[in-house]
């Protein structure tokens, strides 16, 4: 379910940042036939993913398909960023006027009169948070968006945000969208208990550490060659010197030993792992290719035994410092009762 919601969702959600970009219509066409006859629901894009296009894939897609066929699709959208430099100063953000027509544009380029999902890209700290819920709640009322989610906010913006929706009386949020991988656990620190707290259900980003978790890189050797990080090593928050630490490899030495003992790939471990945390509704596949969506599908039959999880959690673990997340934090937040 999304969160606390009505609204049913498969556990595997296909996102389409590649759409336009490194997947060609084609291929993005394919992915989004590929992922129904499996059985998935939820897919995921932005309006400045490939700057408009991957949007405008999708629109395509839903009209050239029988409205039968693509029922069964909960589709869900970003605002937040500025797709143009020329839009400034009111070109980017979480305010009324920026919202309402980055919500009117993605319609357009969907072909939809409305989203399932609307989720704020990032927090604005520029716009009062008032503003940004009343926005959206008159978008629920309008009848553009049926529910509305966060993504990459943080523990204290997801509370104030859900605790000041409901102090309004106006429509509260029910997903939040953070990394979350094994190589990216720091969002249980304080972004997962708060999302469990307020019943908001969690859609991971990027489950395979950029690809980290596939497998396809080695300690001795820079990536090159047809992969992202072949072509730009430099890229972003996956970048080669930034994320080829020895924690990571330890990482990627443990989820190959469960998927050699297994007989299955890496990814599909990976997938697994995250798709089972607590307060998972669904987990963001992001494949370039039917081929790599294919691979990365057979997670959702997969269930990791207790030992692997296990064994999984400790490769993981990010180590925090004592205090506040660390053992010594954890301890004195803790109260048990004494036995009588």
């Amino acid at each position: 379910m999304l969160g606390g919601s009505g609204c049913a969702v498969s556990s595997l959600c296909l996102g389409t940042m590649t759409f336009g970009v490194e997947t060609d219509e084609t291929g993005a066409h394919a992915q989004l036939d590929r992922f129904l006859e499996a059985g998935g629901t939820l897919v995921d894009t932005a309006d400045v993913y490939g700057d408009g296009r991957s949007e405008e894939i999708i629109g395509r897609w839903f009209a050239s398909r029988s409205p039968d066929l693509t029922e069964p699709v909960v589709l869900a959208t970003k605002g937040r960023f500025s797709s143009s430099p020329s839009d400034a100063p009111n070109g980017a953000g979480l305010s009324a006027r920026h919202l309402t027509r980055a919500l009117d544009a993605s319609l357009r380029r969907l072909g939809r009169a409305a989203v399932d999902l609307y989720q704020v890209h990032a927090y604005d700290p520029l716009t009062p948070l008032e503003e940004t819920l009343r926005t959206l709640d008159g978008f629920v009322r309008a009848g553009k968006i049926r529910y509305w989610g966060l993504s990459n906010f943080t523990g204290w913006q997801l509370t104030k945000a859900v605790h000041l929706a409901r102090a309004l009386n106006v429509t509260t949020p029910v997903t939040i969208q953070p990394q979350y991988s094994l190589l990216a656990r720091e969002t249980e620190w304080e972004i997962m208990p708060a999302a469990l707290d307020a019943g908001l259900g969690v859609l991971p980003w990027s489950p395979l550490g950029g690809g980290w978790l596939s497998g396809k890189y080695r300690r001795d050797q820079r990536p090159v060659g047809p992969t992202r990080l072949g072509e730009n090593p430099s890229r972003g928050m996956e970048a080669y010197e930034r994320r080829g630490t020895e924690r990571t490899w330890h990482v990627i030495d443990a989820v190959q030993k469960v998927a050699g003992d297994r007989g299955v790939s890496m990814a599909e471990v990976a997938i697994a792992w995250v798709t089972a945390r607590p307060g998972v509704s669904s987990t963001i596949l992001g494949a370039r290719t039917t081929s790599q969506l294919e691979a990365n599908l057979r997670a959702s039959g997969m269930r990791l035994s207790p030992a692997e999880t296990a064994a999984l959690d400790a490769a993981s673990d990010p180590h925090p410092a004592d205090y506040p997340y660390g053992e010594l934090g954890v301890d004195q937040r803790s109260r048990t009762l004494p036995l009588r």
